[in-house]
Parts: C-alpha cells; sequence; structure tokens
C-alpha cells in the first residue's frame, strides 16, 4: 500500500464528543423513517467500531430485510481486550448516545427490544445505566409510543458477563445471553438472520451506536469529512503504557502512529501495540502508518511502550493471557496458543532453532486462517508481529540459539 496516497480529510472539531441535546437523534429519527435512516447509515460508511469493521448499514437492511416478527439489538458491551476502556467512558459520560443508538436501531429493523450485554467487570456501572434507563422511560424515550409515535415501542433491558474475553465475539455472546457457555457459533447462519434466541439480531459495538444519533442528526455527508476515503468519521482510542498523559482521545480516522504519540506526549518510544493483545506491534521504523481499515486497523487499543521494555516478556504477557482466554473448541486455538506459549519460554532459556520458531510463525498463519472466531484468529498477530519486528533484541539478547552455527 502507498500510504502516502491515504487521503485525509477535514480534521477540525469531534464527532462523538461534540454537543448534543437529549432526545434529539430519536426525534429525527423517527421523522426521517426507516429508509432515510438506512441511506443515511449508508452514505455515511460508518463501520463496526469493535474491530471487524463491518458496514453498519449492511448489518442493518440484512436484519430489517426479515419478515420475522421477533428481532432484537443488542449492544455489545464485553469491553475485553486488554487496553480497550473507551466503551466504559462512553456508557459512564455518554450513555444517551449509546442508548439512543439502541432505539434508533430498535425502530430501523423492526425490533421491540434491546439488550445491553455488559461486561462483568463493570458491574459497578450498572445502576446508574439502569437508573438512566428508567429516565428515559419518563420522557417516553422507551417503552409504549415513544414519543407519541403509536406505531413503535421499545425496551432495553441490562445483563452482566461473566468475565469471558471470548464473549465479545457476536455469537458467543448471543450464546451467553440463551444462558449456555460463552462458544462461538458456526456460521452460517448469521446473528443478522438467525440470533439471540432464533431471531435475527443486530449486535453492534457501544461505539457503533454512539455515533448513529449524531448522523442522524446532522447526515452522512457531515461524519464523512472526517476521517479517510476509506475509514470515515472519527475513532475513540485508549492509550495507555509508556506516555505522559494517558486516556480516552477521539481523532480521525487516517492519523498516524507517530502524530498520536505527540498528542499523548510519549517519549522515548520504542515499541506501539496497536489493537490490543489481539494487534500488532509496530516498531519505530513504522509509526508513520496510519490508524484505519485500509491500514492499521484497531478496535480503540492503543499500548505505548519505551526504550525500558523487554519485548519478549511483553510478548509473554499477551501469550498467557490468550492460554487463558481461549474457550478451547476449536483445535487451531486451543493447542495452538499453548504451543506459541512454549516457544516464547524455548526462547527465554535460548532453547531453540531457528527452524523450530519459523515452524511456529506458520503455526500461527495457520491459527489465523483455521481458527472458528476472533480469538484464534487475532491471538497469533503478536507473536508473529513482535517477532520479526524485534528480532535483533530477542535473539541478540538471547543467543543464537542452539544448532544455529
Amino acid at each position: 500500500m502507498e500510504l502516502e496516497k491515504i487521503k485525509k480529510k477535514m480534521r477540525s472539531g469531534p464527532v462523538l464528543f461534540s454537543e448534543y441535546k437529549l432526545g434529539e437523534g430519536v426525534k429525527k429519527a423517527l421523522q426521517l423513517g426507516r429508509e432515510n435512516i438506512l441511506f443515511e447509515l449508508k452514505d455515511s460508511g460508518l463501520k463496526g467500531r469493535g474491530g471487524a469493521g463491518f458496514p453498519t448499514a449492511t448489518k442493518w437492511m440484512l436484519s430489517g430485510a426479515s419478515l420475522s416478527d421477533k428481532k432484537f439489538i443488542v449492544c455489545n458491551a464485553d469491553e475485553g481486550e486488554p487496553g480497550t476502556f473507551k466503551d466504559r467512558v462512553l456508557l459512564l459520560e455518554y450513555p444517551e448516545l449509546v442508548f439512543e443508538g439502541m432505539i434508533i436501531g430498535g425502530y430501523t429493523i423492526g425490533a421491540k427490544e434491546g439488550i445491553l450485554y455488559l461486561r462483568g467487570e463493570y458491574e459497578y456501572i450498572l445502576k446508574s445505566l439502569e437508573d438512566f434507563l428508567e429516565m428515559l422511560r419518563k420522557d417516553k424515550l422507551l417503552g409504549n409510543n415513544i414519543l407519541g409515535n403509536e406505531n413503535f415501542s421499545f425496551n432495553i433491558t441490562i445483563r452482566l458477563g461473566s468475565g469471558a474475553y471470548v464473549c465479545g465475539e457476536e455469537t458467543a455472546l448471543i450464546e451467553s445471553l440463551e444462558g449456555y457457555r460463552g462458544e462461538p457459533r458456526n456460521r452460517p447462519p448469521y446473528p443478522v438472520n438467525t440470533g439471540y434466541l432464533g431471531h435475527p439480531t443486530v449486535v453492534n459495538n457501544v461505539e457503533t451506536l454512539a455515533s448513529v444519533p449524531h448522523i442522524i442528526l446532522k447526515g452522512g455527508e457531515w461524519f464523512k469529512k472526517h476521517g479517510t476515503d476509506k475509514s470515515t468519521g472519527s475513532k475513540l482510542f485508549s492509550v495507555s503504557g509508556d506516555c505522559d498523559k494517558p486516556g480516552v482521545y477521539e481523532l480521525p480516522w487516517g492519523t498516524s502512529i507517530a502524530e498520536l504519540l505527540k498528542v499523548v506526549e510519549a517519549k522515548n518510544t520504542k515499541a506501539v501495540q496497536v489493537g490490543g493483545a489481539s494487534g500488532i506491534c509496530l516498531p519505530k521504523s513504522q509509526f508513520n502508518r496510519v490508524l484505519g481499515y485500509e491500514d492499521a486497523a484497531t478496535g480503540g487499543s492503543i499500548i505505548v511502550f519505551n526504550e525500558s521494555r523487554n519485548m519478549l516478556k511483553v510478548l509473554k504477557n499477551f501469550m498467557e493471557f490468550f492460554v487463558e482466554e481461549s474457550c478451547g473448541q476449536c483445535t487451531p486455538c486451543r493447542i495452538g496458543n499453548i504451543k506459541l506459549l512454549e516457544a516464547i519460554e524455548k526462547i527465554e532459556n535460548n532453547d531453540f532453532t531457528f527452524s523450530y520458531i519459523n515452524n511456529l510463525k506458520e503455526l500461527g498463519r495457520t491459527m489465523q486462517l483455521a481458527s472458528k472466531c476472533g480469538l484464534g484468529q487475532s491471538s497469533p498477530n503478536s507473536f508473529i508481529s513482535i517477532l520479526e519486528n524485534f528480532k535483533d533484541e530477542i535473539f541478540g539478547l538471547n543467543g543464537k540459539g542452539k544448532n544455529n552455527g
């Protein structure tokens, strides 16, 4: 890819964090009607903010086209990716955007029920969210005949997860909602056709839903003025690690890693993990890369490492996490992650050959293709990227390995 050809657009002003008045998005949506809502969403180019990047309008259209008399909107607030905390900020400080996005989604696809699936570790914010839902009911934004519209009734309930990372995957989340062990389903069928309790279900990330009211109020064209041609709008980044100003930042898609590091005042940066533990680790030579679906895509997690960090220890920490969180349903993920962790331990003990390491990289690529869900498909990312981008540090400190001459 020729990165210099990625066209940046207008970069002034926030999108999600811009001014918003409670109820305005729902009111405008009811005036527009279902078809015009879908038109605006399609025109905006909004894609899933959880990491997968699936076009939101397409997902809503597929579910809306179903003739089923029962449908669901599910907000995926199972924010389990290490280094990610932007959804928590939205739920605590901008719940109106999230819930109104669900209400608009329910109206658009013909659903009467919405479920917010909340990460188990976020139980402490459950009370405030339930209080906010009660306020929405009093303001006629939830319940029967929303804002006086006799043809639209919608309610939202909140369900707590149990701390399983794999339930961030939409079909595992649905399994959990139904009371089963959180494991990914075979696809097809897809949730938009056969989801929660066998009914058409749209599962959207917190940030995706929070973008909808702004798009409905200001239009798809306004949204497209931010970001790049292929990655429209802004993105929330959860920045942590070795920087002076960690936190949640709203930046336009197309921002380079180097620009982000300046914003968070990172110094002596050695590496940046883009996309959390399941993402890729980039060295200084690649800090010119841009954050977007066409280059360095991410669900929002940015972890900064300075020169004091041992990248092999960083990698071991990631792989221990995936061994612990794999649901064990499919062999590539269940066995593959253990083998990758064993390889790291062999490197630590200088008990390896380079042919062995290369074979493990190939195993990682096989896992990316053969695993059933996003956990096994993405867990090798950090293994491959760290060993390739920091091989001088890792193998230089640990010798050449046995039988390598």
